[in-house]
């Protein structure tokens, strides 16, 4: 019986040993492992920021963005696209050129994201992406307040899929100076009922 016993208290503690050390909530945000908000929990490669409560995803060019859910299951999060200027068809990341992930990041941009562009240029007539005038960008334009700015510009979408690269979202003046995103688009919904947001994966800690 006492063999019993060891070895169920032995048992018990490795287990504690090689659980992962979860963060402690950042305001009523859980924080999973393997993602990080100090260098003593979660995993250090994966670092996220609580600022104000508020848990924050930080681009390369030192950009924060909110995160808005999180599903450690499935190895996503979400975080929030920028703000759109209310005079100007803007991204508020427009002066770093957009969001940028490191490629050494275990992050990478979800292949669930449909980007939507504001204020085009006329190249992007030529690129693959949906200019027309059929296009959901325009719906977006239409029916949601913050892309009023960017009303009678050309605007463009596309689904971000494995032939772009995944660790961007790039806006420039001589292409497109405004984006946001929608997480698994049904284009049946209205623009007011889309998952606006930006879905991004993490690779297994090794």
């Amino acid at each position: 019986m006492m063999k019993v016993v060891i070895l169920a208290v032995t048992f018990i503690s490795l287990a504690h040993l090689s659980s992962p050390n979860s963060c402690s909530k950042c305001g009523n945000t859980e924080v999973p492992y393997p993602l990080s908000t100090t260098k003593n929990c979660g995993d250090s490669s994966y670092r996220v920021y609580c600022i104000n409560d508020t848990l924050q995803f930080l681009s390369e060019e030192k950009i924060f963005y909110k995160i808005l859910s999180i599903d450690a299951n499935a190895s996503r999060l979400v975080i929030d696209p920028p703000d759109i200027g209310r005079k100007k068809c803007y991204s508020s990341d427009l002066s770093v050129g957009g969001l940028k992930i490191s490629e050494s990041s275990p992050f990478n941009i979800s292949k669930r994201n449909t980007v939507l562009l504001f204020n085009c240029s006329k190249n992007l007539l030529l690129s693959p992406l949906n200019c027309s005038s059929n296009s959901i960008c325009r719906e977006y334009e239409q029916k949601i307040e913050e892309g009023r700015p960017c009303r009678n510009t050309l605007c463009c979408s596309y689904l971000k899929d494995a032939s772009m690269t995944s660790h961007i979202i790039r806006v420039r003046v001589e292409g497109c100076t405004a984006y946001t995103s929608v997480v698994d688009l049904k284009t049946d919904d209205p623009p007011t009922s889309w998952n606006y947001g930006i879905e991004l994966d993490w690779l297994p800690p090794n």
